[in-house]
């Protein structure tokens, strides 16, 4: 009997869970017709509330060995692992499991894996074109050719700007960090890096040069976030980091608003020191009246570098390749572990 064959004889119950609407998006009919071949599943059954679920989510909440979720999905308690006496394993489809895999899943022993490094690429692309644009000038060049200046006067002012020999600092050599370190390769950057984790060695091997943060915001001209958000993380970008930036540098935030000090960012910027690229801010969306909205020197997008439209699919087929190596009985190739959570997101 061919492994495919061994694979269907053996198929685990599958239950999807996560946010209404969000399995129309991440899921197209080939991925649930893969689904159904797979599993035993109903590939258009999507448990978004596991607390009180109805007869036919019960049942298929009892059944189930394994779970498919993705954005929205519902915490895993104690309470809602009692109702899964079968369940063995839960393949996450986008990035964080912080939000559902609670410590009972731990304690059950589940095998949990996500899809985090899929997610990872088209941050790290926004990244890139954040970098590229923000080394060119891009904000301020645009900002005075839509006032009416003539299109070759602004060359007066971009002595300073330009991609050749740049020196970018990253913050946080998390799996988006280092797909922005693979992504700079072809580029004519010296690359900074702060984390506390990364060894001088490791760091020779990223083609990277390790700094502590202070000396990386003091000597780069772009800085880009990519920490966690931990306890330990909290406006990790404060006053004295903020002060020791370069005039005229710019801020990239691509992780979690909380991972800088907004308010006395927000004072560099109304006085056009700082320019800022935020796609995250502190709190998710600013209030009505925060200078963010109107600042010239500011680049304002709605949480939207992580994976929208088809990028989706990307992460949907990596976790059905997770679903199908559970089905085999091998090991997820992108497990996520306790201990991998107090130093991720």
């Amino acid at each position: 009997m061919s492994t495919t064959h061994r694979a269907i004889a053996s198929r685990p119950t599958l239950l999807l869970s996560m946010g209404p609407g969000v399995d129309s998006h991440l899921l197209t009919d080939d991925h649930r017709a893969r689904l159904a071949a797979l599993t035993h599943t109903d590939p258009h059954l999507v448990a978004h509330d596991l607390a009180a679920p109805g007869p036919p989510l019960a049942e298929a909440l009892a059944s189930a060995e394994l779970l498919l979720t993705c954005w929205g999905a519902p915490p895993l308690t104690a309470d809602v692992l009692a109702r899964a006496p079968r369940l063995r394993a839960v393949v996450h489809a986008a990035g964080s499991v912080k939000h559902h895999i609670t410590e009972a899943c731990w304690e059950r022993g589940l095998a949990v894996t996500s899809t985090a490094a899929a997610n990872a690429l088209p941050v790290a692309e926004y990244t890139l074109a954040a970098i590229l644009f923000a080394g060119k000038g891009v904000l301020p060049s645009a900002q005075w050719y839509g006032e009416g200046h003539p299109g070759g006067a602004w060359t007066t002012e971009s002595a300073a700007w330009g991609n050749y020999r740049r020196t970018v600092g990253l913050v946080g050599a998390s799996r988006i960090g280092r797909r922005v370190v693979e992504l700079l390769r072809p580029f004519d950057f010296e690359v900074l890096l702060h984390d506390p984790y990364v060894t001088a060695d490791e760091a020779r091997e990223l083609g990277v040069r390790l700094v502590d943060l202070d000396d990386l915001c003091a000597h780069s001209t772009i800085v880009s976030v990519h920490a966690p958000q931990l306890p330990s993380t909290y406006r990790m970008i404060g006053p004295r980091q903020l002060a020791l930036m370069p005039d005229g540098a710019t801020l990239i935030n691509t992780s979690r608003g909380t991972l800088v000090d907004e308010p006395t960012l927000l004072l560099h910027l109304t006085a056009g020191r700082l320019h800022a690229i935020l796609d995250v801010t502190d709190p998710e969306v600013p209030s009505p009246d925060s200078p963010l909205w109107t600042l010239p020197n500011v680049l304002l997008t709605p949480h939207m570098a992580g994976s929208l439209g088809n990028e989706l699919h990307r992460m949907a087929d990596q976790a059905l390749g997770e679903v199908e190596r559970y089905a085999r009985g091998e090991p997820f190739t992108d497990p996520v572990r306790p201990s991998d959570l107090t130093r991720s997101a």
